[in-house]
């Protein structure tokens, strides 16, 4: 998360606290901001340019797979019309 977000939402939380409190608002927000970076730093999060990449690397290998898929259908039908065409040979032998 950006650090311009972190402070709107520091100064958005120091904005909502009651008016009698309002006094020690600098220091509210200050420890809002504090408590946010802490709690954000802590969580496992990728930015959105490493999450783009890996976006793109995922494309790439969908891609190859379904390639890979269609190569071994057309094998397996190659290699299934083989066999068709050996017992035909073999019944009219007999």
């Amino acid at each position: 998360m950006a650090f311009e977000s972190i402070d709107e939402l520091a100064r958005r939380l120091a904005e909502s606290v009651p008016q009698g409190i309002r006094s020690v608002k600098e220091d509210l927000e200050k420890n809002f901001r504090s408590v946010l970076s802490s709690g954000l730093g802590k969580l496992d999060l990728v930015t959105r340019e490493e999450f783009e990449v890996q976006e793109a690397v995922l494309a790439r290998t969908r891609q190859k797979l379904e390639a890979l898929e269609e190569r071994l259908h057309a094998m397996e039908e190659a290699k299934a019309g083989s066999k068709k065409k050996k017992k035909k040979k073999a019944s009219k032998k007999k």
